[in-house]
């Protein structure tokens, strides 16, 4: 939503290459599209012609952030800032690229100034206040290790909960791993919340069970016992944790919400019938965020995600879906890559669907 946000209001500037001028407003219309791979490549161009340019540096940071190239969008709002530091827009986004990367105080602080900065933005004020709540709850959590996961959670440092959900992701831990013959090679940080503290903290959707930001996020204090759908929900994040390690760059929504619930469970049998009533969803209208949905069309949208995933695997194996993902991580456009892995074109791929 900041993106989108940032993209809609942002003014041409002048500049001293008018052929600039226009890949500018070309790369923020692709962003407020979410087209992140066709704006990162504009703003590369205009970058190129118009290096001196502190508004392209925020296009191509605003870029690479839906990509989740943190590391790339904090240099280019480096870039950015350096050039005219009170360029609009930057530094919200740096804080918001500091909060993803888990350094919150620096967030904090970043926002902090904006908010003294700008003392009637009440976007910024409310932003702030979620995130001094969200560090001040971290700081009263306890946390318990194991070979694998860091969970952080509120109650007594024995709590059962909290065994009881490193032993299910312990469990996902091997049996996705070695669905996709690959591991995480960094202990990956998982909190649990209330349902409250979930949905205030996290903005997610009313239907969603779980978050993946870099940290898996679940509210699981005030649940009803049931450790099937706690398997179900701790597996789907910890998939797009392991996706993570395979491409820091974002994929398509589809491929990434496919996997995970393609894999969260041994029965895809819930998604192939809903389909088969509905007739699903072109990939193409599934490549960004499903958090706009409703939640008849986000269940529409999971189940054509995971039928195309679990084809996928059936035809092509995990070890395939895994270096396909690894390939869109170091750059490689989509249909080739798909074409090597999976041994088809994926627009075959796409008609033997349609077929069944």
């Amino acid at each position: 939503m900041l993106v989108a946000a940032m993209a809609i209001a942002a003014p041409a500037y002048p500049q001293a290459d008018p052929g600039a001028a226009l890949l500018e407003r070309s790369g923020w219309d692709a962003v407020a599209a979410g087209q992140a791979d066709v704006a990162a490549g504009v703003f590369r161009q205009a970058i190129a012609a118009d290096p001196g340019n502190a508004r392209l540096q925020l296009g191509a940071a605003t870029a690479a952030f839906m990509q989740r190239r943190d590391e790339d969008a904090k240099r280019a709002l480096d870039r950015a800032l350096t050039l005219d530091s009170r360029l609009a827009g930057a530094e919200a986004l740096m804080g918001q690229v500091l909060r993803r990367q888990g350094d919150l105080p620096a967030a904090i602080r970043v926002y902090e100034k904006l908010a003294r900065e700008k003392p009637g933005d009440s976007a910024v004020q409310t932003t702030l206040d979620r995130w001094r709540r969200e560090l001040e709850l971290q700081q009263k959590m306890q946390q318990t290790v194991g070979d694998h996961f860091a969970v952080s959670f509120e109650g007594p440092p024995d709590d059962p909960l909290a065994a009881k959900v490193m032993q299910s992701l312990d469990r996902a831990y091997w049996r996705i791993g070695a669905v996709l013959n690959t591991l995480p090679n960094v202990t990956v940080p998982v909190v649990l919340y209330t349902t409250q503290q979930f949905s205030d903290l996290t903005r997610s959707p009313a239907w969603a069970a779980g978050a993946y930001d870099g940290t898996i996020r679940v509210p699981m204090r005030g649940a009803p016992e049931n450790d099937a759908e706690m398997d179900r929900v701790l597996a789907h994040e910890f998939t797009h944790a392991l996706v993570h390690t395979l491409s820091a760059t974002a994929i398509p929504t589809w491929l990434n919400e496919g996997l995970a619930t393609a894999l969260e469970s041994d029965d895809v049998e819930w998604a192939e019938q809903t389909v088969a009533k509905s007739g699903g969803v072109p990939a193409d209208v599934l490549r960004s965020s499903f958090g706009r949905l409703t939640d008849t069309q986000a269940l529409l949208a999971y189940a054509s995600s995971a039928v195309m995933v679990h084809r996928m695997l059936q035809e092509a194996g995990g070890l395939a879906v895994a270096n396909l993902i690894r390939d869109l991580g170091a750059g490689d456009e989509f249909e080739s890559a798909f074409a090597r892995r999976v041994q088809r074109p994926f627009a075959d791929f796409q008609a033997s669907l349609r077929s069944r």
